[in-house]
């Protein structure tokens, strides 16, 4: 049965409201959560950015919930220092962390000074990472010299059980190269629903595991409003990844979606008012294929979005 949690956005809110939050839904009945690990906002309207890995140690203290967190090896984090933080978690709470591995977006990477790579060599240097993680987490001694450097690395203090590392995959293609690594996929919904594409090329190359969707949804009590909330707080998130994997401040995402056109926004976030067709859009995502389901309202009334989908749609889901 698919499982339908609450993703928690560090760039919208600060820390201490969304745990909060994410105590809240788990009140209202959702089963597991997610938060997503950037350095800055996509815009200065929403505002925020936590860090993921310490609200993640409060997180998991303070509920009962499976968590993940989407995030990138190579270049922000070393991927020793990833080991020791995500081990450290897995010990603390066993089976309950994984890790959604991608390549990157500059908004977050930069900050390190060092170059931007393209594409393809993030691709690689997110493969060797993989390498190194897996090593760590087997308890071996690892030095590794290439895209990154390791020097003797060993975790002292290992978990039980190893976290579960899933490819964050929005291609096809991505998912295809994936597959040979991954412990699972965590996709985002699209245009056209070419989710089920990208989960189709992950598990016909192989891919084994668990399938998460990352849902991005707008629920108002009107559908001018959830309208307004999505093109507010997402419009610069939904830029094509040429652009989105590339800019590299805030500012630079504000310029390029100022001329956005609200309804532009519909074919990545799913909005509408009525309950009853969010709850058959959710169930689609399930007959899909895809094992969990993770519920991003895009919009800043987070309490009253809980508490509606709480009472009206996790109900409905979970018959």
């Amino acid at each position: 049965m698919t499982a339908y949690g609450y993703h928690a956005s560090h760039e919208q809110f600060p820390p201490a409201e969304l745990l909060t939050l994410l105590r809240t839904a788990q009140d209202a009945g959702f089963a597991t959560g997610m938060c997503s690990d950037h350095f800055a906002p996509w815009s200065a309207r929403q505002g925020h950015s936590g860090h993921a890995w310490t609200w993640l140690g409060a997180a998991l203290a303070s509920t009962a919930l499976p968590m993940g967190v989407v995030t990138s090896p190579g270049q922000r984090y070393h991927p020793a220092v990833l080991a020791q933080a995500a081990g450290t978690l897995a010990q603390l709470y066993p089976g309950r962390l994984w890790l959604a591995l991608g390549t990157g977006q500059a908004l977050n990477e930069h900050i390190t000074g060092d170059p931007w790579p393209p594409k393809e060599v993030r691709a690689r240097r997110l493969a060797e990472c993989v390498g190194v993680l897996r090593a760590l987490f087997a308890g071996e001694t690892v030095s590794h010299d290439g895209l990154v450097r390791v020097d003797r690395a060993r975790l002292w203090s290992l978990p039980a059980r190893p976290p579960v590392l899933l490819a964050a995959a929005v291609t096809p293609a991505t998912a295809a190269w994936a597959a040979g690594w991954a412990d699972g996929l965590i996709t985002i919904n699209q245009p056209e629903e070419a989710q089920r594409r990208t989960l189709a090329a992950y598990r016909d190359a192989g891919g084994r595991g668990p399938a998460v969707l990352q849902a991005h949804l707008s629920w108002a009590p009107s559908r001018e409003a959830a309208l307004h909330a999505a093109w507010d707080q997402w419009r610069e998130a939904v830029l094509g990844s040429d652009v989105g994997w590339e800019l590299a401040l805030p500012e630079h995402f504000e310029q390029a979606a100022r001329l956005m056109d609200p309804h532009h926004l519909e074919p990545f976030v799913h909005v509408s008012h009525d309950l009853g067709e969010h709850a058959a859009w959710l169930a689609r995502q399930a007959e899909a294929g895809f094992d969990e389901v993770m519920l991003h309202h895009v919009g800043t009334d987070q309490s009253r979005f809980i508490e509606a989908f709480g009472a009206g749609v996790l109900p409905e889901l979970n018959t």
